[in-house]
């Protein structure tokens, strides 16, 4: 049985919005394909008339700087990201997550935006885009009068997911256009760090990811983000720790702390398939102090460029 009957390669958003129009709900965007394409080959997601590939729209294949923020089109794959220097000096965790999805392959070919689509509540770029407070563009059709028209949205990052796999977007009406986020500057540092298992899966048991902003003497937290998955149905922004650490000093016993707080507003479960509620509880003790810390030895030293990108579990 065919998965679909049409393939459509998009020049522009435009066309790409016109044709999830014309097709009415039964045609899905895709960018690498990496999830979509297995999924229905394995009977998860049903066959559809159309697939909508965005990977020949021009603009939507680069990263640009647009005033204070660092934009990543959607047909971005993760490996230019991953190679990318002013990811890896101002968004030092996502050079990080997008360095261990799947192996070599699936990095050349599978995107940030597409990792963001689906909707997993341990996604690492999704996790780590989250932690650095980005947000996504969206683009929808609006019938007016007899004319249609584009019309492009800019919205946080937490807000487009609902719960497990299932997404704010409507991946056949509409789609993730564009992602920014503002790089950290001077005072501040990033970092992320997972576990995963060994066997060649590249799935994560627990990942994490942390951004920090010190004072000006380096030794107080002046705001965080800290964002932990699985930890709930979706990617977990853990705002109790935040608070928590805001004020503090940038120091191990705080760091320790905020790992306790940490476990006492997160949702952990157990998965028969990665690991037990047990397990990543003392996965977020051990290793969150670490992320912290390395966000925070980052914004001290300002060295957070290629050669300080894959410290990884």
């Amino acid at each position: 049985m065919s998965l679909w009957k049409h393939y459509h390669l998009p020049q522009s958003v435009e066309e790409a919005v016109e044709l999830l129009g014309r097709y009415d709900g039964q045609a899905r965007v895709v960018g690498g394909g990496t999830d979509l394409i297995l999924e229905m080959q394995q009977g998860h997601t049903p066959p559809v008339e159309a697939l909508v590939d965005l990977s020949r729209v021009p603009d939507l294949g680069r990263i640009v700087e647009e005033g204070p923020y660092l934009v990543i089109g959607a047909g971005v794959t993760h490996t230019q990201i991953v190679a990318d220097p002013r990811v890896a000096r101002g968004g030092t965790c996502l050079a990080e997550s997008c360095g261990v999805i799947g192996g070599p392959q699936v990095r050349n070919v599978g995107t940030l935006a597409g990792n963001i689509a689906h909707a997993l509540p341990a996604a690492d770029g999704t996790i780590s885009l989250l932690a650095l407070g980005g947000e996504a563009e969206i683009a929808s059709g609006r019938r007016q009068a007899a004319e249609s028209k584009v019309v492009r949205q800019w919205k946080p990052l937490e807000e487009m997911f609902l719960g497990p796999g299932k997404s704010a977007i409507d991946s056949t009406r509409e789609l993730i256009t564009r992602l920014r986020f503002i790089p950290t500057g001077p005072g501040e540092g990033s970092a992320f760090k997972r576990v995963m298992r060994p066997q060649g899966v590249a799935l994560p048991m627990i990942n994490m990811a942390v951004r920090l902003k010190l004072d000006e003497a380096a030794e107080r937290v002046l705001s965080a983000r800290v964002t932990i998955g699985p930890a709930g149905p979706t990617p977990f922004l853990a705002t109790q720790t935040m608070d928590f650490l805001s004020g503090q000093l940038a120091a191990p016993e705080t760091f320790a702390q905020a790992a306790k707080v940490a476990l006492g507003e997160v949702h952990l479960r157990t998965s028969r398939h990665r690991a037990t509620d047990e397990y990543r509880a003392e996965m977020v003790r051990a290793l969150l102090p670490q992320t912290l810390a390395k966000a925070a030895e980052r914004a001290r030293t300002q060295r957070s460029g290629p050669g300080e990108v894959g410290e990884l579990v």
